[in-house]
């Protein structure tokens, strides 16, 4: 009561106290009430007259001055408590009497700072005054054991020290010109501040510094990150703090990442490598919803069904033990199987439908083809930020131990490094891909979900880590599990779109014809869709261009397979096809040029097959689809076969006269459903196809037939597809082709006579 107090930029005095509640008036007679909280809490909120507490002596700051100077300070805070007080240290002094000349009952404030001037002049301070006395007295009370420094030994330079404004202006000017360009040298900087200064002062008038001043400058005024001769960096600017988002659901959160795996495999065409592996990791539970091996080049239809897997159970395969069951899990695993009967007979890894994915900035994961599919599936997509390694730490993380946890067991492994990869690492290699994927898979049931992680913490119990399994069940009892069912429809779904045409060739897609008989219906029709041009949706999978899938005005996929698909019987991968498309010449039509295309893809998998390949080509077979189960280097003939070297070797010297096609196997079929067995339609395959005969000669009636699936109708007098991507000429068609030009792809006929 009657305390002065600054509140709103008035002076008030407390005339009223009533529990939490502060009444005061003005000068001029106004009076509020209101709370001692909102009081307290006010920006220019002060009681008049209060003593100033010492502030906390800045012992930090303190320690950076010189030894003697910090001595002297010390000395110096004695001497002013012995002022204040009569005792130079209360605690040490605890019961004895202040000397006489400092006794605060006999002298005063100004007798005791006097006596002290001298006693320090006396002492060896120098001409010490009262004034100066009292002047640290005060510093002592405003800034504490700060305030009795001599400041001239704490002053900070300048870090140019006394070069010239000017110079220092062009050398950063210099530097900003340089940002975002490949990386040059202190002495090409130096040449480029010179013409700075010319530019801005003109010829001569600042100079610049000599060679060591100039070194020492750019070294001062450079960012760590920018400095003249160092690894060149993506950004200018500091990026900003990196803060880790905190989450508590299942497939909240789940960061996508692919690396080469530390292990050689040997790839189907007997050659060794290092595949990619991707997976995905869920932040929450730290467990591996999904892990995909791929010999090399991973596309992004791979990252767009990675998203679908991770939303379907992992079967538990045949060899596996029955502890790898879901049912055996700490889950809650019957209110689990009610709400998905997919669950039943899963192995023990989690399923969850992501809701974010953290990806970095590689052309797979900001591909049109993934983000479509991850708006179809309702998935946000989150690119990491620039030039910040922790925004991924996790998934980093779990490749490092991936490597640690389960490469180094397994035969063929590199090491991180190759000052680790032993002499012989390739000789090791024992696993095909996809047993790499098996036992991969195996591994993440077995031990990676069933390990304790230490990020993994339960609030009830935080001194034992859980495992990736543990937690997920933790979470589940919080936030349930909403199944996401897919279909095969759905996973044609996640393929790569692209929009064409079907004309009365069928639908053309690089070089490629695609036709089946239930297109006849919309030949030449527009699909009704005016923002495409009414042209059709065509999904296709870059690993298998054997055929696409297009969909019909009654809203479902159709699967169209390519005319020349018998040629092949393992898939087709677009870089296999674009070196193919490099390498044959074109010659005549399109027609023969797109069976050129295929007999030199049948030449290629047979010098692959029988080693006669090069190693660029043998590097591009090896990126199909990974290779089965059981890996065979050298693969015999089919049971009840015998191969005929002699004769296969001469059917292949047959082939260099007649044009090429696609071989169907007419003759010797006996298994009843129109096609012939694998390996009879693999040699009708290689013998049809080199001794088809020239165009008009085949059949009958000279008109060509087109092979590959039943019921097809023939390629007669067909014109140019006029949405394709090849050259017309001005005629509207292709160069060296006539309009009513056929071509044979296969003669049953001739074929019986060359067997």
């Amino acid at each position: 009561m009657g305390a002065h107090v600054v509140f709103e930029g008035g002076a008030w005095q407390v005339v009223g106290l009533q529990g939490q509640q502060v009444r005061l008036l003005d000068e001029q007679g106004t009076a509020v009430t209101l709370l001692a909280a909102y009081l307290f809490a006010a920006d220019d909120f002060a009681l008049v007259g209060a003593a100033v507490a010492v502030p906390v002596p800045q012992w930090g700051m303190f320690a950076t001055v010189p030894l003697r100077e910090q001595e002297r300070a010390l000395a110096w805070q004695r001497h002013i408590r012995e002022v204040e007080t009569g005792l130079p240290d209360a605690a040490s002094t605890s019961g004895l009497a202040p000397r006489p000349e400092y006794d605060p009952a006999t002298r005063t404030l100004a007798q005791r700072e006097l006596a002290k001037a001298q006693e320090l002049t006396a002492l060896g301070f120098g001409s010490v005054a009262r004034t100066t006395v009292q002047r640290m007295r005060l510093e002592y009370r405003k800034k504490g054991l700060w305030g009795l420094v001599d400041h001239r030994t704490t002053r900070t330079h300048s870090p140019t020290g006394r070069t010239d404004e000017r110079v220092v202006a062009a050398v950063l000017e210099a530097m900003r010109r340089q940002r975002g360009r490949s990386r040059g040298t202190v002495k090409g900087l130096r040449q480029l501040t010179a013409q700075v200064l010319e530019e801005r002062h003109g010829l001569g008038v600042v100079k610049v510094p000599a060679q060591a001043t100039f070194y020492r400058l750019a070294a001062v005024l450079a960012d760590p990150g920018e400095r003249p001769g160092g690894p060149a960096r993506t950004a200018g600017k500091p990026a900003r703090p990196y803060r880790p988002t905190r989450v508590l659901r299942p497939g909240e959160q789940v960061m996508l990442d692919t690396t080469r795996l530390d292990i050689f495999a040997v790839f189907d065409n007997g050659t060794t490598g290092r595949p990619e592996l991707t997976i995905a990791l869920d932040v929450a539970s730290r467990s591996i919803l999904a892990a995909v091996l791929r010999p090399a080049g991973t596309k992004a239809v791979d990252a767009a069904l990675l998203l679908a897997e991770m939303a379907t159970p992992h079967p538990v395969r045949p060899t596996w033990p029955q502890v790898l069951e879901l049912s055996r899990a700490p889950v809650p695993y019957d209110l689990l199987l009610d709400a998905d009967a997919r669950l039943r007979g899963a192995a023990a890894r989690p399923v969850a439908v992501p809701e974010t994915v953290v990806v970095d900035r590689g052309r797979v994961f900001v591909s049109e083809a993934f983000l479509a599919a991850a708006e179809t599936l309702g998935i946000s997509v989150q690119p990491a930020p620039p030039r910040q390694p922790a925004a991924k730490g996790p998934v980093e993380r779990t490749f490092g131990s991936v490597n640690s946890l389960f490469c180094q067991h397994v035969a063929g492994h590199t090491g991180s490094n190759p000052a680790r990869r032993g002499p012989r690492a390739e000789t090791e290699a024992l696993w095909s891909v996809a047993q790499l994927q098996d036992l991969l898979d195996q591994w993440i049931t077995t031990e990676w979900q069933n390990r304790p992680h230490e990020g993994l913490r339960h609030p009830s119990m935080p001194a034992a880590a859980l495992s990736p399994n543990e937690m997920w069940g933790a979470l589940l009892g919080t936030c349930g599990h909403v199944p996401l069912p897919l279909t095969g429809a759905d996973y044609v779904e996640l393929l790569p779109v692209v929009w064409k045409p079907i004309t009365e060739r069928g639908i053309r897609i690089d070089h490629r014809t695609y036709d089946h008989h239930a297109l006849n219906p919309h030949r030449g029709q527009p699909s009704g869709i005016n923002a495409q041009r009414g042209r059709w949706e065509v999904h296709h999978n870059p690993h298998d261009q054997r055929q696409v899938w297009v969909r019909l005005p009654d809203g479902q996929f159709t699967a169209v397979p390519w005319i020349h698909a018998e040629y092949i019987h393992q898939p087709l991968a677009d870089d296999l096809w674009q070196h193919l498309k490099s390498t044959v010449e074109r010659r005549g039509s399109r027609e023969q040029h797109e069976a050129d295309l295929a007999r030199a893809l049948d030449d290629l998998l047979f010098k692959v097959r029988t080693g006669q390949a090069s190693a660029r080509e043998r590097h591009l077979a090896a990126r199909q689809a990974p290779a089965s189960l059981p890996h065979d280097l050298n693969p015999g003939p089919a049971p009840g076969e015998v191969r005929d070297e002699g004769r296969e070797r001469t059917s292949r010297a047959a082939a260099d006269d007649g044009s090429a096609g696609p071989a169907r196997a007419e003759t010797g079929d006996q298994s009843g459903d129109g096609h012939a067995s694998e390996s009879t339609a693999a040699r009708a395959c290689l013998a049809g196809a080199r001794s088809a005969p020239p165009q008009g000669q085949n059949g009958d009636d000279g008109r060509a037939t087109r092979g590959g699936w039943p019921g097809e109708e023939s390629l007669d007098e067909l014109g140019p597809d006029e949405d394709d991507d090849e050259d017309l000429d001005g005629r509207g068609a292709w160069p060296g082709e006539e309009q009513e030009g056929a071509f044979a792809l296969y003669d049953a006929r001739k074929e019986a006579e060359l067997w």
